[in-house]
């Protein structure tokens, strides 16, 4: 009778504790939001062997798809061109949306208690924010877009009409002075003139015949060009009006996939999607939109310090430092070294000063700026940085370099997250700084964390021992 009701207790004890786990997780606004906890319970042996044979169909035509899909790749490939062409008004609608976002939640954050307050008997207090926070976010689109045409369009053609017209003979003028600074006979000083004329008339070659040749191009096939430029601004004005729709029906999306994934996935399975997801949105939505803040300002900043310092071809090298700060830890040097050489070619001085300015201005957005407005919203150290956009750059461009961090700091999360259940199930702890030289795990299983303290005494005492024999 005493087992029995020890027993007893023991279920009530679990059932309580069970219970105020899942008050936890009702109170804690949801429990994906979390990480979930994974699956637990061992299928019959039966269902195990179901399981094995199903996988090993599954691995089969999954290999055979893979073949037939290699020998019609130029036909998929095709295919998913002309889907993407489609579906390119949706495309733009869903990433316009998703840059909008923040400016409708916070219009919604501020709105509806306003409403509340002011208008409690209103009942339309969420439509109504809605439609506002939409009318606004897409008024500050449009707004910078055509701020940014107005300026940047007649500088940039300036810029560039001006350095086709005087770059050659600046080129000139570098070589003749360099020639007179290298006047000796010497193997070393002919050299250094040979490859300097070489490549200034490579360059002069290059502007005067490849790069007008693609002027005229773009010249003599303008109305083809007009009509590409009108069907992709017709695509983004769709898209625009698909983005309205999207972020106005927003919640209720979200609730219909919410639904589909629990239709389709067990309950652990599930959770463990909508967690991913929602981590996902957290490491994208963090680094793409604090990247397009940081590299707008680091681009502002750039055009008034070139502007202060009297600068050439200032609104050329603004915008070009200002878009390649979007590519993470290489951006600032494609963006610097090309617009240091110009300048250079320009005045040396000011490439100097220029320089100076730049290197200053990616201290300041480094230390300062980038961690303020950026954080660490991916976790990642600065090794994993630099393999993320080497290896995204290789395999898809500049579009890689630009989202290989994101979507590797996912990966590294789910990695980090598998790795962490298999310690937890050992009970082992989950700290990288745990495991260091002097820790180690015994054959039962234990985790042992010996002082450092206490093994350099021991050694000494050993050494002691052995010097006394």
């Amino acid at each position: 009778m005493a087992e029995e009701s020890g027993q007893t207790e023991v279920k009530t004890e679990e059932k309580t504790h069970e219970e105020k786990k899942k008050e936890e997780r009702r109170t804690s606004g949801g429990y994906y939001i979390k990480q979930p906890v994974f699956g637990k319970g061992r299928p019959s042996w039966l269902r195990q062997q179901f399981g094995r044979i199903f996988a090993i169909i599954a691995a089969a035509a999954v290999c055979i798809l893979f073949y037939f899909a290699l020998l019609r790749a130029g036909q998929i490939s095709g295919a998913i061109q002309t889907l993407i062409s489609v579906a390119k008004p949706i495309i733009y609608g869903l990433a316009i949306a998703y840059l909008l976002n923040p400016i409708v939640k916070s219009v919604d954050r501020k709105m509806i208690p306003f409403l509340e307050r002011k208008f409690p008997k209103f009942r339309r207090k969420q439509q109504f924010s809605r439609v506002i926070g939409i009318f606004l976010a897409i008024l500050v689109l449009l707004a910078v877009i055509v701020a940014l045409f107005n300026m940047m369009v007649p500088e940039l053609y300036r810029s560039i009409r001006d350095m086709i017209i005087h770059v050659p003979s600046q080129l000139n003028q570098f070589v003749e002075g360099f020639g007179e600074m290298h006047t000796d006979s010497s193997t070393l000083g002919r050299m250094l003139e040979n490859i300097m004329t070489e490549a200034t008339d490579f360059i002069q070659t290059w502007m005067r015949t490849d790069l007008m040749s693609s002027v005229n191009d773009v010249m003599s096939g303008l109305t083809v060009g007009v009509i590409n430029v009108l069907m992709e601004l017709m695509d983004m004005v769709i898209g625009l009006i698909v983005s309205a729709y999207v972020l106005f029906s927003k919640e209720k999306f979200s609730r219909q996939c919410k639904k589909i994934t629990y239709a389709l996935f067990k309950p652990s399975s599930a959770n463990m999607i909508l967690h991913l997801t929602i981590k996902s949105n957290e490491i994208f939505g963090g680094f793409i939109i604090g990247k397009i803040i940081d590299s707008a300002i680091i681009g502002v900043l750039c055009f008034i310090g070139l502007s202060i310092l009297d600068m050439p071809y200032t609104m050329l090298v603004s915008v070009i430092v200002g878009v390649t700060n979007v590519i993470p830890f290489f951006g600032p040097y494609i963006g610097a070294i090309p617009s240091a050489v110009l300048i250079l070619l320009s005045d040396p001085k000011m490439g100097i000063y220029f320089i100076i300015f730049i290197i200053a201005l990616q201290q300041f957005d480094g230390n300062v700026l980038g961690p303020k407005i950026l954080g660490n919203s991916t976790g990642l150290s600065a090794f994993w940085v630099v393999f993320s956009i080497l290896i995204g750059g290789g395999l898809f461009g500049v579009p890689g370099m630009i989202l290989g961090v994101p979507s590797f700091a996912v990966i590294y999360y789910i990695v980090d997250m598998l790795i962490n259940n298999k310690l937890e199930k050992r009970n082992l702890p989950t700290d990288t700084d745990s495991y260091d030289e002097y820790s180690y795990v015994e054959a039962d299983g234990t985790f042992v964390h010996a002082d450092k303290n206490i093994l350099k005494e021991e050694g000494k005492n050993k050494h002691a021992d052995s010097s006394t024999k």
